[in-house]
């Protein structure tokens, strides 16, 4: 099977991506899915650098259709599918209370002791998966993940139509928290430094400024840091409210310096966020709440994805089709 291969060598446990036939393995109870498209995101980015220290075949955003099933759940075969990505063991207390994105023995998608998404084919549960509606393009569905990560934010915190929300990035995730966290009526902000992401911002219907804009500090009830970037979080924790709310939705390789009293001074809570509910991030695409067609820069074959991952670090969304 055709995959892109990442730290193969145990001398070199980050040596270059490649291409190369890698036998993944149908697991015992679990589906074997015809990847169709596959998303890069920042994360992909960061593992090539290290991050998480993954040796194999990345990626974690897909849509594809399942070609085989164990008994029990062969009415999957022939759906077009996209999966969550976290697969636990199913018996701690963390995965009976239905949260194994935090069991301690989990295997996750293309980032943990599982192989990913940029293949032509990937192992997943059927308990992962979500049938995608007939409504949604593969276009559309490949970005169900992210946007359910964005949909997470509103399962931890209250925003109501009153609250002001800072959004600092203007990347593609940034883009997508914005819109998914529009959707409660709140006055939501984009806060960036590429004139052309900021420009797609407005294009769908965000306010969008530049990060140097005169904007007065500890003005917002919540702010988001989806920058990637260190940098991000000591901007959030600067637009904040005392008693405000800062959401941590960026990892990165990297040690992440931060002056953290200003945030105990002023009561601020921290929230990290990570990933989400499919079925919301499903209903809001379906709905076209969350617009994802301005957000994409292009689909390159697997073979392509050293031009693919070049693009993603200027582009919104690039796409990899296996």
């Amino acid at each position: 099977m055709k995959s892109l291969v990442i730290g193969c060598s145990e001398s070199d446990p980050h040596a270059d991506a490649h291409i190369a036939r890698y036998d993944i393995e149908t697991r015992a109870g679990e589906c074997r899915v015809a990847v169709r498209l596959a998303g890069i995101c920042g994360t992909d980015l960061h593992i090539l650098e290290g991050y998480a220290g993954f040796a194999g075949v990345p990626g974690h955003e897909f849509v594809g259709v399942v070609e085989t099933a164990p008994a029990g759940d062969r009415h999957w075969i022939g759906k077009r599918v996209v999966g969550e990505i976290n697969v636990g063991c199913g018996d701690c207390d963390w995965c009976q209370a239905g949260t194994a994105n935090h069991c301690p023995s989990r295997s996750v998608l293309g980032i943990i002791n599982r192989a990913g998404a940029f293949a032509s084919h990937l192992s997943l549960p059927a308990a992962n998966f979500h049938a995608v509606p007939a409504t949604l393009d593969d276009e559309t569905a490949v970005l169900v993940e992210p946007t359910a990560a964005a949909c997470e934010i509103l399962t931890q915190v209250d925003i109501g139509p009153r609250a002001t929300v800072a959004v600092v990035g203007d990347g593609r995730m940034a883009l997508i928290v914005g819109q998914v966290l529009r959707t409660t009526g709140a006055n939501v902000t984009i806060f960036g430094k590429h004139d052309r992401k900021l420009l797609v911002a407005r294009h769908i219907g965000l306010d969008a400024r530049r990060s140097t804009d005169d904007t007065p500090a500890s003005s917002f009830d919540v702010s988001v840091d989806v920058t990637g970037r260190p940098a991000g979080l000591t901007r959030a924790l600067e637009l904040v409210r005392p008693r405000g709310t800062v959401v941590m939705k960026s990892t990165f390789h990297g040690e992440t310096p931060i002056t953290l009293w200003p945030a105990i001074v002023d009561e601020v809570t921290l929230v990290g966020s990570r990933c989400g509910p499919f079925a919301d991030a499903i209903a809001l695409l379906a709905r076209d709440q969350v617009h994802t067609g301005p957000l994409l820069a292009g689909t390159y074959p697997l073979e392509e994805f050293e031009a693919a991952f070049a693009a993603t670090r200027s582009e919104l969304k690039v796409l990899l089709r296996p």
